[in-house]
């Protein structure tokens, strides 16, 4: 009798947890087909040979105000759609799967890079010849397919995929989840983000880690700052959309997903089916196997050829970094010591993290 009693409560477990799984997979199937999809690839030609089956995608946050109530751009003070028309990058990320899908990469690029901006055709079909500029520029000049252009020549790293996220999807996601927990070491008093935090740990909701994630002011590190931020908050994002919390209840992954991707814009490319693979393979990721860091930098004020207050990548660890990326290698080493022949100690391997790179889990407050 306890038997039977005790499958019949396992079945009806798997069979709520199917359901419920049955449930999100199809409101996930309704929400991306309504994202939007943009021919970003359209016109590219001499791009890098892949070689691996690494999967790189490039993630950009757009500060386009369309879809902001007036409440939400008061709060937010970043004027109007009529004020400020049009959208410029205000965050990029490029995000490496490992050709195993148990590792990713997270690297943050700084907007103010500086680059050389390929040769392309402003918006009245006029060709404009090459020139440098911050990395930003190439979005605003040219949209996505000038900005995947630009880092395909700096990096030869071929970007398999293109994901932007504007304000209004960013602050309805965080809502979806309750709002998420940052922690700073700093009061925060950023005149730019209007964002006003004393040192401590706090629950965010949409619009004040909007201001939190742009915040670049305070604290005199500028974008090297709020990309670091910007990386703990991320971490910390996933950590709790792929709690159990979140998984197993329908109703908020449901509004997660709605609030996460329809705001969305991706490529032409990206399909349903592989944003659901993504989505498997990221929850199955530990947190130590998942890296972030900030293209390797040499120079923070550098002035050439007209551009100011730029930063330079630096020209000895960026290209190892890219060359490592485009061969599917580790960012951190583990180097086995020699045993000695008088010892029958056994060492610890020694970790060599020359991008100082972060684990997911190091992001995290705690």
């Amino acid at each position: 009798m306890k038997s039977a009693r005790s499958v019949r409560i396992i079945t009806g477990i798997s069979i709520a947890i199917l359901s419920i799984s049955a449930v999100s997979a199809l409101a996930f199937t309704t929400v991306t087909a309504s994202i939007e999809k943009i021919d970003v690839f359209a016109g590219l030609d001499n791009r890098p040979n892949k070689k691996s089956s690494a999967i790189n995608y490039l993630i950009v946050g757009s500060d386009t105000r369309e879809g902001l109530t007036r409440a939400e751009q008061k709060a937010l003070r970043v004027g109007s759609i009529k004020t400020a028309a049009g959208k410029r990058s205000d965050t990029m990320l490029l995000v490496h799967i490992s050709k195993s899908r148990d590792k990713a990469v997270l690297v943050s690029i700084p907007r103010d890079s500086y680059a050389l901006i390929p040769e392309h055709l402003n918006s009245q079909g006029k060709i404009i010849p090459a020139s440098y500029s911050k990395l930003n520029s190439s979005f605003n000049w040219g949209g996505a397919s000038l900005l995947i252009r630009t880092l395909e020549q700096m990096t030869d790293l071929k970007i398999d995929h293109y994901v932007e996220i504007n304000f209004v999807g960013f602050a309805r996601m965080v809502d979806s989840l309750g709002g998420i927990e940052v922690c700073t070491k700093k009061d925060i008093n950023d005149s730019k983000s209007h964002l006003v935090l004393p040192a401590g740990v706090h629950t965010l909701n949409g619009i004040d880690a909007l201001k939190y994630v742009r915040t670049r002011e305070f604290d005199g590190l500028g974008d090297i700052g709020r990309m670091q931020r910007q990386q703990a908050f991320i971490s910390s994002v996933v950590k709790k959309a792929t709690s159990m919390g979140v998984l197993l209840n329908p109703i908020t992954m449901t509004s997660f997903l709605n609030s996460a991707l329809s705001a969305v814009t991706t490529d032409e490319g990206l399909s349903s089916s592989d944003m659901i693979v993504l989505a498997k393979q990221l929850k199955s990721l530990s947190a130590s196997n998942v890296r972030t860091l900030t293209v390797p930098l040499s120079d923070l004020y550098y002035n050439a050829n007209g551009v100011t207050a730029s930063v330079l990548w630096d020209p000895v660890l960026a290209p190892e970094l890219w060359e490592r990326l485009r061969e599917d290698r580790a960012v951190v080493d583990e180097v086995v010591p020699s045993p000695s022949p008088s010892s029958t100690k056994l060492e610890r391997p020694k970790i060599i993290d020359k991008f100082e790179t972060r684990t997911a889990q190091d992001n995290i407050c705690r």
